[in-house]
C-alpha cells in the first residue's frame, strides 16, 4: 500500500513508549505473605518478565491504544490505493469568444444564452481573448449561471486553439466535455478545428456552437500617429464591408473644445484614407456619426500627452555615451548629462546612473535615496563602479539586485525574456551578446524581467518608497571597453524610449496609443482607470477600446483589425471542417488512475476504538 506523505510513518515510533510504559508500570497490591515464601526457589523470579509480557498482551486497554497509535501514524502518512475509474462526463468547459466581432448585434447576448443550456454539475468557464481567462473554475451550476450573466464581450482577437488546450488541461485527469460558442469568424493562434480534434484525441467530447450572422460594417480600421512640422497627424483608414457605396460622416472632437467634421465617400468593399491633422494634447475622439452591426470600430481614441515640463539626468563619468544620446533624441525630453549627482533633483523626473568606474559619495547616495522615496524613477547600469568591490552598502541597499564581482565570458552569453512585457516588445534580446557582467541576484521583492540563460538577472526592477529602482545588467562602454553589443543594435535606442516612457510618463507618441491586446507592466502595483472601471494591478492587459490612466500617462487604445471588423465573415466553414471524421484516434485509454485515500477511514476507527477504551475503563470503575 503506498503512501502520499512516506515520512509520517516515523511517528510508529510513539508505540515505543506505550510498550515500556505498561511494562514498567507498578501494579501495588496487598497481600498477606508467609514468610517461607522468602524461601522459594529464586528461578521463580525469572518468570516474571515472560508473565508481564503475557498479561500485557492480555490487556485490552493496551491493545487499544497500540492500535490508535498505529492508525494515528499510517493516517498522516496518508495511504491510498490506486483504482481505474472511468473518465466523467460531469465536468464542462465552456468557452465563451470574448473577441471584438462577438460584439456584433447580439452575438455575445446570443452565446450567453446558449452556454446557459450546457451548464452542468461542475462548470468551468473560460473566455476567449488573445490569451485565455479562466472567470470560473470548477464550480457548480449557481455560480456558473451568476458568471455567464456578468460576463461582456472585450476588443481583442479571440485565440480559439489556446483556450480549449486551457480546457484541455482542466480535464486532463476526470475527463468531461468543452463546449466553444463563438463565430468563428477570425482567430489567432492554431487552427480551431485542430484544437478540437487533438482534444477528442484525448477522449474529451467538444461541441462547437456557432452564434452570429453575415452583415454590413462601416469601421476605422488603421490609425497612425506621426509628428509633421512641429505638430502631430493623424492618418486614419476607413473601411467599407457593404456591397453598395456608402457616405460617411467623421466627427472629430477634441476634449479641449475644438471640433470639426470630415465627409467621405467609401466604395463597397473599399477603403478609404483621411487625415486630422494639427492635433491638439489631451483626447481625441474621432466617430463615425451613423450606427451599424459593430460600433467598437465607429470611434479612435487618440492621445496626445503634453510637453513635459521635466527632465531627464544621466549621471556619468564618461562624457560619450550611447545611452545619453539615445534619451537626449526623445521628443518633448530635455535630457542632461553631469559628471555627479546634485543636491536638488526635483526637476528631474528620470535619473540615469551611468558611472563607469567612480563610485557614488555617500551624500550622492543619500540624495538618490530621498529622491527615490519621495517618487522619483532611477536607472543604474552595470559597471565596476556598481561591483561589490565599490558599491558601499548604502548603495547596495538601493539597488533591486545583489551585486558581486565583474564576470568575463569569452564566448560570450545571450539573454532570454522572462516576463513579455512593453519593455521587450520589438526587442531582439536573444541577438544580445554579453561578453562581461556583474555577477548579480536579484532580491526578494524584485521582478526580473530579462536574464542570461544562465539566470543572471539582466534588468530587475523594484519600488523603494513611492517611487522605482530599475538594474540594467548592460554596461554602455564603447570600444575596447564594451561589455556587450546592445548599444550597436538598431533596437537599443528603442529600448530606452520604452524604459524611459514606461518609468516617467515620457517616450514617444506611440506609447501613449496602442492597439488592443497588448500588455504593459507598471512599475509596481496602483491603482488604474480603465475604460470599463478601475482596477488595482501592477500589470495592465489593454482588451478593451477606449482611455487607460495608468502611472499618469492617458492611453488610448483601439482595435484596428480588417478581420475583425469584416462582420461578412461567418464561421460555418469552421463547423463544417470540424464534423468531418479526418480526426486521429483516441491516444487515451477511456479511464484515469484514481487515487482513494484511506486516512478517512483510519479516523473513524480510531474513534471507535477511542469510545471503546472509555466503556472498558468505566466498566472497571476507573473513570
Amino acid at each position: 500500500m503506498p503512501f502520499e506523505s512516506p515520512l509520517a510513518l516515523a511517528a510508529l515510533a510513539s508505540v515505543i513508549p506505550l510498550i515500556l510504559l505498561y511494562l514498567l508500570r507498578p501494579k501495588p497490591l496487598q497481600v498477606l505473605v508467609p514468610s517461607l515464601m522468602f524461601l522459594m526457589n529464586i528461578r521463580e523470579e525469572k518468570k516474571r518478565f515472560y508473565t508481564s509480557i503475557t498479561k500485557l498482551i492480555k490487556d485490552p486497554l493496551f491493545l487499544i491504544q497500540l492500535l490508535v497509535l498505529i492508525l494515528l501514524a499510517l493516517a498522516a502518512a496518508a495511504p491510498f490505493i490506486e483504482t481505474q475509474q472511468p473518465l466523467s462526463g460531469e465536468h464542462t468547459v465552456i468557452i465563451i469568444d470574448a473577441s471584438a466581432s462577438m460584439q456584433t448585434d447580439s452575438r455575445f447576448s446570443d452565446a450567453i444564452s446558449k452556454a446557459s443550456d450546457y451548464v452542468s454539475n461542475t462548470n468551468t468557464i473560460i473566455l476567449a481573448e488573445n490569451v485565455p481567462v479562466t472567470v470560473l473554475s470548477s464550480a457548480g451550476s449557481p455560480a456558473a449561471y451568476e458568471t455567464l450573466d456578468s460576463l461582456q464581450p472585450k476588443a481583442v482577437v479571440a485565440d480559439i486553439s489556446s483556450a480549449v488546450s486551457a480546457g484541455m488541461r482542466t480535464l486532463s485527469q476526470e475527463g468531461g466535455r468543452i463546449v466553444v460558442i463563438s463565430d468563428f469568424a477570425h482567430w489567432d493562434g492554431d487552427d480551431p478545428v485542430n484544437a478540437k480534434n487533438l482534444a477528442e484525441s484525448y477522449g474529451l467530447q467538444v461541441e462547437y456552437v456557432l452564434v452570429g450572422s453575415s452583415t454590413g460594417n462601416v469601421g476605422i480600421i488603421q490609425g497612425e500617429i506621426s509628428a509633421v512640422e512641429g505638430s502631430y497627424t493623424y492618418t486614419g483608414v476607413l473601411k467599407n464591408y457593404n456591397n453598395g457605396r456608402q457616405s460617411v460622416n467623421l466627427n472629430i472632437v477634441n476634449e479641449g473644445g475644438s471640433a470639426q467634421q470630415v465627409s467621405l465617400s467609401v466604395p463597397a468593399r473599399s477603403t478609404q484614407q483621411f487625415k486630422v491633422t494639427n492635433l491638439k494634447t489631451g483626447i481625441t475622439e474621432v466617430r463615425i456619426a451613423a450606427s451599424d452591426s459593430l460600433m467598437i470600430d465607429n470611434v479612435a481614441y487618440i492621445s496626445v500627452p503634453p510637453a513635459s515640463s521635466k527632465q531627464m539626468l544621466v549621471v556619468s563619468d564618461t562624457d560619450k555615451l550611447p545611452s545619453h544620446t539615445a534619451l537626449s533624441l526623445m521628443p518633448n525630453v530635455q535630457t542632461n548629462l553631469l559628471q555627479g549627482v546634485p543636491g536638488d533633483l526635483s526637476k528631474y523626473s528620470v535619473v540615469v546612473i551611468a558611472n563607469k568606474r567612480r563610485a557614488l559619495a555617500s551624500n550622492e547616495v543619500s540624495t538618490l535615496n530621498s529622491f527615490i522615496r519621495g517618487g522619483g524613477e532611477v536607472v543604474f547600469i552595470a559597471s565596476e563602479a556598481l561591483s561589490a568591490n565599490k558599491a558601499g552598502t548604502d548603495l547596495q541597499s538601493l539597488l533591486p539586485v545583489s551585486t558581486g564581482n565583474v564576470v568575463s565570458a569569452e564566448r560570450g552569453v545571450t539573454l532570454r525574456v522572462l516576463q513579455e512585457t512593453r519593455l521587450s516588445e520589438d526587442i531582439k534580446f536573444n541577438e544580445v551578446a554579453v561578453y562581461e557582467y556583474l555577477n548579480a541576484t536579484a532580491r526578494r521583492d524584485a521582478t526580473t524581467l530579462v536574464a542570461t540563460t544562465t539566470g543572471t538577472p539582466m534588468l530587475v526592477y523594484s519600488t523603494l518608497g513611492e517611487g522605482t529602482v530599475v538594474y540594467l545588467g548592460l554596461n554602455d562602454a564603447l570600444g575596447e571597453d564594451a561589455w556587450n553589443n546592445f548599444h550597436n543594435l538598431p533596437e537599443y535606442p528603442v529600448f530606452l524610449f520604452q524604459l524611459a516612457g514606461w518609468l516617467g510618463g515620457t517616450g514617444s507618441i506611440s506609447d501613449y496609443n496602442l492597439k488592443t491586446g497588448a500588455v504593459s507592466a507598471l512599475a509596481r502595483e496602483q491603482e488604474i482607470q480603465t475604460p470599463s472601471g478601475v482596477q488595482t494591478t501592477n500589470r495592465v492587459h489593454y482588451n478593451e477600446a477606449g482611455v487607460y490612466t495608468a502611472a499618469g500617462k492617458r492611453v488610448a487604445v483601439n482595435l484596428y483589425n480588417d478581420r475583425e471588423s469584416d462582420t461578412t465573415l461567418t464561421g460555418q466553414d469552421v463547423i463544417d471542417r470540424s464534423k468531418t471524421k479526418d480526426s486521429p484516434g483516441i491516444v487515451r485509454a477511456s479511464s484515469y488512475t484514481a487515487k482513494n485515500y484511506l486516512d478517512t477511514y483510519m479516523i473513524i476507527i480510531v474513534f471507535l476504538l477511542v469510545m471503546l477504551e472509555l466503556m472498558i475503563i468505566r466498566k472497571r470503575g476507573e473513570l
